[in-house]
């Protein structure tokens, strides 16, 4: 299994807790990617939103692009993977920029692919929004265009939603950066397979991931492409035993009022095709991390991690909070990959 993590550019992933103690900021994150690093973590997720999602639209949100190039100048092996929206970027522009980040990172860049929900973030922006089928139907042309500008000397391209002619990007990347996207709609799915390298789902117990799988893994097989990642997000608690686990649970789950984002979140629900009914307590933390419940004592989470490994699972797209410390004592009782004098201390100076 491989470890990844969202990096906090929301200042964190508790929608009923105000404050975290991990700020939107340049200082925090590049203390966490740094230090991520040495604790063992493979990959972040940078996403990308301009209004904030988790603690309202009022409060700051971290630039994913932006972040990212600052990111790639300082790290060494962390795989970045960027949120991007075709909606909000051009896409021979999007290919030039990521291919320069993608030379000043060495080959780390990737691509998360968001057919865009937020209709109102939209239109504050003064950017087209589109129908669900529209969305994934402009999503495929952006791809096509990204990736033909990424492969060829020049590339024209006559679309529905884009238009080149004898287009340039040079520099290339330092390598294709891989295509991550997710989608539960058959739509989605169907695009999904054919034009990216990697699926990511929202959380959900081993026995509703498997069959998600399984579906992807036979559509790239009937059109003769390649094995692709499975990625899954999760919320992780680990503590010493199960009560005190069940506690901090508790903790972050209890909603006395409906928190500031809230109208967000049913707006997003509105514009999507989820395949169950999301209730009001899995809204304290996003994209259904609860459901995985990666919840408990080292030992029972790394049986549960064995499990979705058994069914395909490649990546684990982790949410924490605060996010150092926890993601610090993670990588100690469950990953098991951190060398002594961090877990002493070294790394977490940084904070």
């Amino acid at each position: 299994m491989r470890y990844g993590y969202w990096m906090p550019v929301f200042g964190g992933w508790l929608r009923n807790v105000p404050d975290e103690g991990m700020e939107a900021s340049w200082d925090y994150t590049r203390s966490l990617a740094q230090a991520s690093e040495q604790w063992g973590y493979s990959l972040s997720l940078i996403a990308e939103l301009n209004l904030n999602d988790i603690k309202g639209v009022e409060q700051p949100a971290l630039d994913a692009w932006s972040t990212a190039a600052a990111l790639a100048a300082v790290t060494d092996e962390l795989e970045l993977m960027v949120a991007v929206r075709p909606n909000f970027h051009h896409p021979a522009l999007l290919a030039k920029a990521a291919a320069n980040i993608d030379r000043i990172a060495g080959g780390r860049l990737a691509l998360n692919v968001v057919s865009s929900w937020w209709a109102d973030e939209a239109k504050q922006y003064g950017l087209q929004f589109d129908q669900h089928d529209d969305r994934y139907a402009r999503t495929s042309e952006w791809l096509k265009v990204v990736d033909g500008l990424w492969t060829e000397d020049r590339f024209s391209f006559d679309g529905d939603f884009y238009k080149l002619q004898d287009a340039i990007c040079s520099p290339k990347p330092a390598g294709r950066p891989v295509v991550y996207a997710g989608g539960e709609s058959d739509l989605a799915k169907a695009m999904i397979a054919a034009q990216c390298d990697a699926y990511v789902m929202h959380g959900d117990p081993a026995e509703a991931i498997a069959p998600k799988i399984a579906d992807m893994a036979a559509r790239r097989e009937a059109i003769g492409k390649p094995a692709m990642t499975y990625g899954m997000a999760a919320y992780a608690i680990v503590r010493d035993t199960e009560a005190e686990a069940r506690r901090e649970l508790e903790r972050i789950t209890t909603v006395a009022e409906l928190p500031a984002g809230y109208a967000n979140f049913d707006q997003w629900l509105s514009g999507t095709q989820l395949e169950r009914e999301m209730k009001l307590q899995e809204y304290s933390v996003s994209n259904r991390g609860l459901r995985p419940n990666l919840v408990g004592t080292p030992e029972q989470l790394r049986e549960r991690i064995e499990e979705y490994e058994a069914v395909g699972l490649d990546l684990l797209l982790l949410q924490m909070s605060p996010q150092a410390e926890e993601m610090e004592r993670f990588a100690v009782q469950v990953m098991g990959t951190v060398p002594a004098e961090v877990h002493q201390g070294h790394a977490k100076s940084v904070f």
